[in-house]
């Protein structure tokens, strides 16, 4: 009696396969449902009517704010009461006692290589971890992955007493490295799951030719890395902007060192007498990522979709 298991395991593949194929048919029929988009709009509506409103209030005068909502506004504009005014993008940026300007460039200055250096050197260990054979490089990477679970505030206090020993404090070097250090175990396990996906004909074709290492990362991989360096690059450059936690901890309140986000929560000073200038100070800190998140809108697609479909 001889057994065909290769039939079985054909027929047992297509079954598989045609199931798939029913499920992805449902799902796409469910999200293309008028239902499911109206849902869908209704809860980007309910998601923006916060920022809405916000905007709005950043434009009303101290007197109006608290005498009435920000949705009354909409009804003034038909009895032509409503008014705005730029006042308080005026005192927020120029004010003797709030002046965000030299903040908002603090925070450039510490978000631009807090992005840079991580990516960077998560790109060469992510190319180790890919495609260089070694003792101990999937413990290493396990390792490496595992990092992600540990609080950020438990290292703040080891840190920052290592900094003061180097004389580091109070510089933006504590920020700088102190990012760095929270995205590498995160950005090198992203990039490194990009890179796997990267055919092994390429690398393999690249290295009869002759080409080292070098040259296989910056000709071969790192041009098809662009979206998922991207990807990646969004989320910390947002990380990094909004931070406060890690900078309240390493820089305090200097006005030399100090990002915006430690200005704006003093912006309505010690006694709240100014606090209708938050509204104004959350939009002044919300332009630079709109304008990050937009211009490589197409690249974080690119990057979220990369490697979910094979073949």
């Amino acid at each position: 009696m001889t057994a065909i298991p290769s039939t079985g395991s054909k027929a047992g593949t297509t079954s598989a396969a045609s199931t798939l194929g029913q499920r992805a048919g449902k799902a796409r029929r469910r999200l293309s449902n008028p239902w499911a988009s109206g849902i869908a709009i209704i809860l980007a509506i309910l998601w923006t009517l916060p920022t809405a409103g916000l905007f709005i209030t950043s434009f009303r005068k101290q007197i109006d704010i608290g005498r009435s909502g920000w949705w009354t506004v909409f009804g003034d504009l038909f009895t032509g009461d409503a008014r705005f005014t730029w006042d308080n993008y005026d005192a927020a940026l120029h004010g003797s006692s709030t002046n965000l300007a030299q903040f908002f460039v603090n925070s450039i200055v510490i978000t631009l290589p807090s992005v840079v250096i991580p990516i960077a050197v998560a790109l060469l260990a992510a190319y180790a971890f890919a495609w260089i054979d070694f003792k101990g490089r999937d413990w290493l990477f396990v390792f490496v992955f595992a990092l992600q679970v540990v609080p950020i505030q438990v290292t703040m206090i080891p840190l920052l007493r290592q900094f003061v020993n180097w004389g580091l404090a109070g510089s933006f070097w504590t920020v700088w490295l102190s990012h760095s250090i929270f995205a590498l175990p995160l950005a090198t396990f992203l990039l490194h799951n990009f890179m796997k996906d990267i055919p092994r004909s390429l690398v393999e074709a690249a290295t009869v030719d002759g080409a080292g290492h070098v040259q296989v990362f910056f000709r071969v991989v790192f041009p098809l890395m662009i979206p998922a360096i991207a990807a990646f690059g969004i989320f910390q450059f947002l990380w990094v902007w909004n931070d406060l936690l890690v900078a309240l901890v390493f820089v305090g309140g200097s006005p030399d060192v100090a990002p915006l986000t430690v200005r704006v929560a003093e912006l309505s000073g010690t006694r709240g007498g100014a606090w209708h200038l938050l509204s104004a100070g959350a939009f002044i800190m919300m332009i630079v990522p709109l304008v990050v998140f937009l211009s490589l809108q197409r690249y974080f697609v690119r990057g979220l979709l990369a490697g979910s479909v094979k073949g």
